[in-house]
């Protein structure tokens, strides 16, 4: 295998950096926004769309909270969002890195709208252990959809059966194999030498002599 594909939400990212809480755990003491009315007026009415470029986030989020939370903009949600929602796991990222020492590409393969996705590559620092972020609303197709897969291939540019790929959800991992790749479905207190033991000696082996840093 030749690349790595990997998972963000649930997988390399997990919720608030000071104590991997659900991002919105404080939502409404914070921001004076109830989760229940964000989820029904944003997320279940236009995140179908947002998630796969055909809406822009902030016009959209916007319009939702001058309906709902007239007092706070969308440029607030917006920073309070990602920055809640950006605790690296870093046993992984440290395996991450060991791993692209070996020689083995690295791609971060999500369901992102645009402005998260270059949060994580910029803000929160990914850009420098990633080669690239393949995500839905670039691709115009989201996970589990067979076209996901299909596109992401063609930008990795090598066969479906040297791509490697975790995920935490089922339905991914199940469509990643339909469509040839070597899947495993990530969970809590995983090392991915145990996901994917073709990539554990090579871990093992640069993981005693690497001293790159990695993100803050």
């Amino acid at each position: 295998m030749k690349v790595l594909m990997v998972d963000v939400d649930g997988v390399l990212i997990h919720g608030r950096p000071a104590d991997g809480l659900p991002l919105f755990t404080f939502l409404e003491r914070d921001l004076g926004l109830s989760l229940e009315l964000l989820q029904r007026e944003f997320f279940q009415t236009h995140w179908g769309e947002i998630i796969v470029g055909r809406e822009a986030l902030e016009p959209r989020l916007a319009q939702v909270l001058a309906k709902i939370a007239p007092h706070l903009s969308a440029a607030t949600l917006i920073d309070y969002w990602f920055e809640n929602d950006s605790r690296v796991d870093r046993n992984l990222l440290e395996e991450l890195v060991a791993l692209r020492h070996s020689g083995i590409t690295l791609f971060l393969a999500t369901n992102q709208e645009h402005r998260r996705a270059r949060y994580l590559m910029e803000q929160a620092g990914l850009g420098a252990h990633f080669d690239d972020i393949l995500y839905s609303a670039d691709l115009g197709h989201r996970k589990p959809s067979p076209d996901f897969f299909r596109l992401a291939t063609e930008r990795a540019a090598v066969l479906p059966g040297e791509i490697a790929f975790i995920d935490d959800m089922a339905e991914n991992i199940e469509a990643a194999r339909q469509f040839g790749w070597h899947a495993a479905q990530w969970t809590a207190g995983a090392t991915l030498a145990g996901a994917l033991p073709a990539f554990g000696q090579l871990v093992r082996s640069d993981l005693a002599q690497s001293s790159e840093p990695l993100v803050k």
